[in-house]
C-alpha cells in the first residue's frame, strides 16, 4: 500500500479523479482524520472537508507506478 496527499479543491478535479481512478482494478481509501471513504465513490468524496489536503491509500502492488503516474494532477507535496 502507498499513501500520497491529494488536493480535489474543485468539482472538476473530483469528477476527472473518479474517472481516473475507476479504469484501475485496485482499492483506494480517502483518509480524512478519521473518516476513511472509497475513493471511486463521487458521493462519499463530496461528504469530507475537500477545502485542504487528503491522504490517498492506494492498495496496490503490480501496477503502482502507472497509478500514480495518472494521479500526478491530483498529489501535492
Amino acid at each position: 500500500m502507498k499513501t500520497v496527499k491529494i488536493c480535489l479543491n474543485s468539482i472538476e478535479k473530483v469528477k476527472s479523479f473518479v474517472n481516473d481512478i475507476t479504469k484501475f482494478d485496485v482499492d483506494f481509501d480517502l483518509v480524512s482524520g478519521r473518516y476513511v471513504i472509497d475513493a471511486k465513490s463521487i458521493m462519499g468524496i463530496f461528504s469530507l472537508d475537500l477545502s485542504k489536503p487528503i491522504d490517498l491509500n492506494v492498495h496496490a502492488e503490480e501496477e503502482l507506478d502507472t497509478v500514480l503516474e495518472t494521479l500526478k494532477p491530483y498529489i501535492v507535496d
